[in-house]
């Protein structure tokens, strides 16, 4: 009998992390033609979405999380992504109402594990996990982390990476009869520190090839609610201060799965010079190691555990000078280090098919645990 699995997250057409995450798991776990019912977070006013959104768990309506609460107890198991800012309330506190109406077994996927949460966050979170029957984080530091600086029972949580989409992985440089291409992706907001990255740029001019920057995705949508395209128009002005226009470009047209996959396979470096010390999860650093780019990434937690081993060059945060000098050494090499000092493709991210396996045992394994009692 196939396992009915039900859904809480963002979505598409939503544009962020969590919803492209759970479209990817989703596509793995529920077989073509079968139901997977999601429920859908949104803050209110969304655009229609696919047919496999069955309801929306909107902030502050009560009686969308009894609609979402009776969706979800229709399945087998129910996954839930969570990530504060997601869901209503003061740090999405919100989402302890559905989950204590949750009477199947549940797992709940953390994107975020903070070093130094507030009071609350910490309360928030200490409460998500015990409702939860399985707490799952994606790095083995986000587990620490959790375990060590939260209260909990740490027989919950289990560590499945995130998954990376299947495709064909070059190490061969892009630019051999042009220019570089250094490649940030991604939704664009305060914090991803692509200000770094332009300044680094401001580095390299000079004799030669001077590699040219891409800066591609769309602004945020929360940003774009607060604060409109402000960010953007400071780093494009800062750009021009700098007299970099025929170096750094920005691409904020959308792309999806095949063009994004031509677009990273396109770069000779992937650069992401977040800000963040916290981020313990980030689907953009897994898929540039799982398309072969060589990485160059400020030391935030996901990049410190996954660009070991010559995977790629950890950088200071808010450092353009540390950043120009990885530049030029993985540029000089023209080689990138991301498939691994030997180039064995073991040491490749886990592709989606496999990550769902593991959501697949471990859902199974709740399932027996709740019969058995």
């Amino acid at each position: 009998m196939t396992t009915r699995y039900g859904f809480l997250s963002t979505y598409p057409p939503t544009l962020c992390g969590l919803a492209t995450f759970t479209s990817a798991l989703r596509a793995e776990l529920v077989p073509a033609g079968e139901s997977g019912p999601v429920v859908r977070v949104v803050e209110g006013g969304e655009q229609p979405g696919s047919q496999e959104i069955a309801a929306d768990l909107v902030a502050g309506d009560v009686l969308s999380v009894y609609r979402a609460a009776s969706i979800l107890n229709d399945c087998d198991v129910a996954i839930v992504q969570h990530e504060y800012g997601v869901y209503g309330g003061p740090d999405g506190d919100e989402v302890l109402t559905l989950l204590n109406a949750l009477t199947v077994p549940t797992v709940v996927v953390l994107h975020t594990v903070l070093s130094r949460p507030t009071a609350h966050q910490r309360t928030v979170l200490e409460r998500v996990a015990g409702f939860a029957d399985s707490v799952v984080t994606m790095t083995s530091t986000a587990r620490d982390r959790l375990v060590d600086g939260y209260t909990l029972d740490a027989s919950k949580v289990t560590v499945i990476p995130h998954g990376a989409p299947v495709g064909r992985v070059s190490h061969v440089p892009a630019f051999r009869g042009g220019r570089p291409l250094v490649l940030s992706w991604g939704l664009l907001g305060p914090g991803k520190g692509i200000e770094w990255g332009i300044e680094a740029m401001s580095q390299l001019a000079g004799p030669g090839r001077t590699p040219r920057y891409l800066v591609a995705g769309q602004t945020h949508p929360k940003v774009l609610r607060r604060e409109g395209e402000a960010y953007r128009s400071r780093l494009q002005e800062r750009v021009m201060e700098l007299g970099l226009a025929t170096t750094v470009t920005f691409d904020g047209h959308y792309r999806h799965r095949e063009a994004l996959a031509d677009l990273v396979a396109s770069a000779d470096v992937v650069l992401l010079p977040y800000d963040s010390t916290d981020q313990v999860t980030s689907g953009v650093l897994v898929e540039a190691v799982a398309a072969g780019r060589p990485v160059i990434a400020t030391r935030f937690p996901h990049a410190v555990e996954m660009l070991k081993d010559g995977r790629g060059i950890l950088v200071p945060h808010q450092d353009p000078t540390a950043i120009a000098d990885a530049l030029r050494t993985v540029l000089s090499r023209r080689t990138g280090p991301a498939a691994g000092p030997d180039g064995s493709v073991a040491m490749l991210p886990e592709l989606w098919p496999a990550v769902a396996d593991r959501y697949r045992q471990l859902a199974d394994r709740l399932i027996r645990v709740r019969v058995a009692v």
